[in-house]
């Protein structure tokens, strides 16, 4: 739609643009209003009307998990040919550049909460292709607390507030986690003190979910994939964050924008992990079990690109705010997997970004795809792009569409039959402890860390009940016997009587 006025925010520092209300009309000054004498102020004053209602509605619902993030453009490059996985237009030709958007965020705070909570990080790269948009909604973790969708709200549930006292309440946390001991893996993960990064820039992104990579033939592998950070891993002790959060509650978003302003851009070196099908299938762990890592001496990293972020957002509410990231947001050559927890997701992410930006929100700049055209999908609020003008709203005999085709089906390894049922993905059992048992060895070849890890959990642990400190004893007492029995002694060293 044709437009004969400069967009506000063309506008720059040294231009003088006319003040006006919204709907253009220029005021002779922003802090003027009127009112009859010194009495009662008039119900015609439009400007003043305007300000107050705007300001009334300027806070958009708050993210429910992910509130507190910062955020800045970037671009991804393939170093390396994939081609033999994936007809992913944005990863085929060594050499390829795609522009992207990030957003790194805490989980389980809100959004005035502090960087450097002990908290799993959000890690979401947006890319515009020429497919459509390409979202990578991960985490800094390589595993997950849940692998049973239903089990998503509860356990948010958990690492909120208390809806009594409106506190946050470590008998609530433990508890769940010890009912829930499919959780240890990443409990192990987010009570090291890889669980309080010192930055955004110095820390890992892990797709945790299984992906298909496919090919136009029907042929697919199964992938996961990680972000490895080129400044190097970098953490806090529980002790150092939890100055740094009194300090300056804002320290990851300071530094990753000032970093980005001094011209020191932070990248990140992009491998995949590759199983067939076929190899899937003799796997020793079910590929589709978000609480479970691919270790990477069977399954090893394959390079595939790099991305670096170079340019800081001109606002913050348009640009880092409003963006909307979904698993579902996929091009062709990458599909999601059977995993439950991600079918789970791919409905949960849009229909809150709808719920938060309104049912258009694909419209919005920052999330606004390179091309796009369905004038089946129209009208609603806010819709802005013209709302496909005179197209007609159905696939019309007079205003013919290309239609892509799709790839053939896919092989038979991935047609699925059986009956309904209602399934819990896996009871706990021995074989939920191993790599959690693993990870503990692996903090023991670092000094301190293993220190640390009790700590970490004995000043948190600390606060619960009694009889939820006895079975979290018992459930780090499953990992190693040893573990157990120092996470009791420090905790209970800790417990207020």
């Amino acid at each position: 739609m044709a437009s004969n006025t400069k967009p506000a925010s063309t506008f720059r520092y040294g231009e003088k643009p006319v003040y006006t209300t919204s709907n253009g009309c220029p005021v002779e000054s922003p802090q003027k209003f009127q009112r009859i004498s010194n009495g009662p102020v008039l119900l015609q004053d439009f400007h003043l009307l305007d300000l107050l209602a705007h300001f009334d509605r300027e806070r958009i619902p708050e993210r429910v998990v992910h509130a507190k993030g910062a955020g800045a453009y970037g671009e991804f490059e393939v170093t390396h040919d994939v081609s033999d996985l994936t007809s992913v237009d944005m990863l085929n030709g060594v050499g390829k550049k795609t522009p992207l958007v990030a957003r790194f965020s805490t989980v389980g705070g809100e959004k005035g909460s502090a960087d450097t909570a002990r908290d799993p990080r959000g890690f979401s790269l947006k890319f515009y292709t020429q497919e459509g948009n390409w979202d990578w909604v991960y985490n800094n973790t390589p595993v997950f607390f849940i692998r049973d969708p239903t089990n998503f709200p509860v356990f948010i549930h958990t690492q909120k507030r208390n809806p009594q006292t409106n506190l946050k309440d470590a008998t609530m946390f433990w508890d769940y986690l010890s009912t829930h001991q499919e959780s240890v893996h990443q409990v192990m993960t987010l009570f090291s003190d890889r669980g309080t990064p010192y930055s955004y820039r110095h820390m890992h992104g892990y797709s945790r979910h299984t992906h298909k990579f496919t090919k136009p033939d029907g042929s697919f592998v199964y992938v996961q994939t990680h972000l490895r950070t080129d400044q190097g891993i970098k953490t806090f002790t529980n002790e150092e964050a939890g100055k740094m959060a009194a300090e300056n509650p804002d320290w990851n978003t300071q530094d990753l924008f000032e970093a980005i302003q001094r011209g020191e851009y932070p990248s990140w070196s992009v491998f995949i992990q590759v199983l067939t099908p076929e190899q899937a299938e003799k796997f020793r762990w079910n590929i589709f079990d978000l609480t479970k890592v691919w270790p990477q001496a069977e399954v090893p990293l394959r390079p595939v690109g790099k991305f670096t972020l170079n340019r800081n957002p001109e606002n913050y509410f348009a640009e880092i705010e409003q963006v909307a990231f979904s698993p579902s947001h996929l091009v062709p050559g990458v599909e999601p997997s059977a995993d439950p927890v991600l079918q789970g997701r791919l409905f949960s992410y849009p229909d809150t970004q709808r719920h938060r930006l309104g049912v258009n929100y694909q419209q919005i700049p920052v999330n606004a795809p390179l091309n796009a055209f369905n004038p089946f999908q129209r009208d609603g609020a806010m819709a802005v792009n013209g709302n496909y003008g005179a197209n007609p709203g159905y696939p019309s005999s007079y205003h013919p569409l290309t239609y892509k085709p799709v790839s053939p089906a896919l092989a038979a390894h991935e047609q699925w039959a059986g009956s309904v049922v209602n399934a819990v993905f896996a009871e706990v059992g021995p074989a939920d402890y191993v790599q959690a048992a693993a990870l503990w060895q692996v903090l023991g070849r670092t000094p301190g860390q293993q220190d640390n890890f009790v700590h970490n959990v004995a000043v948190h642990l600390c606060g619960a009940h009694v009889d939820t400190r006895e079975r979290t004893y018992g459930m780090f007492a499953n990992v190693d016997a040893g573990l157990g029995a120092r996470i009791r002694e420090e905790t209970e060293k800790n417990v207020k009587n």
